[in-house]
């Protein structure tokens, strides 16, 4: 099946839900990106982001229909995004015959080199939640896990230094060669228009707190993990990793 029917399989999934749905749920989140992989270990050790620049608020949406007093079958939709920009670590810009390169930062430098990241994810989760002491009490624990489907897109725009290309620079002062290397500009991106699409799973477990005749609190802890193969333009790379903490409040509605 190609990439448009299925994400216009699921629009009219999200959009049929609420028809036979027990409960909506509209949610806020602190969105912590788990970012266990190659591409993420590269840039942190090389740029000067941090794993926290990334960490960012999300919302979501779901829908719960009830099976049994326990169990119901909830159907949740999650947006995250996030744009930072840092710079080379240990290196600053010189152009000589106009062309771009990275040196050492004891030298001045002419620029500084630097480039900025995007990152998005998009989970539609399917998941089974157990309410183990049913739904009449003052505060209603919950846990559940389920499987998943992740729009996800990743962009690098701005300075790259390839350091599988060394030269040498001969100082006059220090009479030393000193290792440079190339600086290319870029513009490469994973998952155009929708953005790519990968599979995971997810944990999850939080408290309802009744308010009134049909609405609750929700506070909740959720564990995403999935990875998505980078194949357009970051080739040479492990799957980039897509997991993800959720700390995220809302509010139920039941109708």
């Amino acid at each position: 099946m190609s990439k448009s029917y299925k994400i216009a399989a699921l629009a009219v999934l999200l959009a049929a839900a609420p028809l036979a749905a027990n409960t909506v749920t509209f949610k806020m989140s602190y969105f912590i990106p788990t970012m266990k992989s190659d591409f993420w270990d590269t840039e942190f050790e090389n740029m000067s982001f941090a794993r926290s620049n990334f960490q960012n608020t999300s919302f979501g949406l779901a829908y719960e229909l009830f099976l049994t007093r326990e169990i119901s079958f909830v159907v949740g939709l999650e947006t995250y995004s996030r744009t930072k920009g840092a710079f080379y670590k240990g290196y600053v810009g010189y152009t000589i015959d106009y062309e771009d390169w990275a040196f050492p930062d004891l030298y001045e430098g002419e620029f500084t080199p630097q480039h900025s990241l995007y990152t998005s994810i998009t989970p539609i989760q399917f998941s089974l939640k157990v309410v183990p002491f049913g739904r009449r009490m003052k505060l209603i624990p919950y846990v559940g896990a389920g499987a998943g489907i992740y729009f996800w897109s990743l962009r690098m725009q701005g300075d790259m230094i390839d350091f599988s290309d060394e030269y040498y620079y001969y100082d006059d002062v220090y009479n030393e060669d000193v290792p440079v290397y190339p600086i290319y500009i870029v513009d490469a991106m994973e998952g155009r228009n929708f953005g790519r699409i990968s599979f995971g799973g997810h944990v999850f477990g939080g408290i309802m707190f009744p308010i009134a005749n049909r609405l609750t609190l929700d506070a909740e802890f959720k564990l995403s993990f999935a990875k998505g193969k980078m194949s357009e333009a970051f080739t040479g790379f492990a799957p980039l990793d897509l997991g993800h903490y959720q700390i995220s409040v809302g509010i139920n509605y039941w109708f």
